[in-house]
């Protein structure tokens, strides 16, 4: 069964620029709806539904920050990419605070753009396949709360770091099973070469360490396999 193919919303007032950049996402086997100004943008997003947009900031009528913002206020987690010449950091701060997954300045690589959109993308859908998932786990005497990072027995409470916390999730996503060396190298780290293999075998050690205080867990290392957290 062939993919559904991804809708952009792609607001742009230099039509010449705009229809290529439009025929090119197409031809990459993206869905695009192309519009000239910051209201025809707004009014084709609130009649239409989509899974990106990416704006320009300087449009007439309504500029790509007014977009984005009255964007934010009916659906707070479409991704959005910026496109401007401007190149001042304020401009880019103002894009962030609204809620920017990405900023580009022109002149632009348009397989940067591409490779920046499928990156978006994949990250919004894993977060929202994450929102099914539970967010507290017991593991043996201590509570794990996924979205606070932090690991609790009750008198003590270890705060993770951001790969602590993704490390020890996927591991208890698989308590008691086999969690291989790949899956969790590629989803937390993005590649599974000798450098990040070395990386997350630190960051199991500490893992390890933040419970150790109850000897029914073992965090074990399968040569060559992966990590399988046992809980008696």
């Amino acid at each position: 069964m062939k993919e559904k193919k991804s809708k952009i919303l792609l607001a742009e007032d230099d039509t010449n620029f705009g229809a290529v950049l439009r025929d090119y996402l197409t031809m990459n086997d993206y869905e695009v709806k192309l519009c000239k100004d910051g209201n025809d943008a707004l009014d084709t997003f609130l009649t239409n539904s989509f899974d990106i947009c990416i704006l320009d900031v300087m449009m007439p009528l309504k500029d790509g920050f007014m977009v984005a913002r009255e964007i934010r206020e009916k659906n707070n987690s479409i991704p959005i990419i910026f496109l401007t010449a401007k190149t001042l950091k304020q401009d880019m701060l103002e894009g962030f605070k609204i809620g920017a997954d990405d900023y580009i300045t022109k002149p632009f690589d348009s397989e940067i753009l591409l490779y920046k959109i499928k990156a978006v993308l994949n990250r919004n859908r894993e977060n929202a396949n994450k929102e099914h998932l539970p967010n507290e786990f017991k593991i043996g005497k201590y509570d794990f709360n996924y979205k606070l990072r932090t690991v609790s027995d009750g008198t003590h409470t270890h705060k993770l770091s951001p790969k602590e916390g993704e490390l020890l999730f996927l591991l208890c996503l698989k308590m008691n099973d086999l969690l291989k060396r790949e899956e969790a190298l590629k989803k937390i780290w993005g590649d599974d070469n000798y450098f990040t293999a070395r990386s997350m075998d630190v960051f199991i050690a500490k893992i390890r360490k933040y419970l150790s205080g109850d000897p029914d867990i073992e965090l074990m290392n399968l040569h060559g396999s992966g990590f399988r957290l046992m809980v008696k």
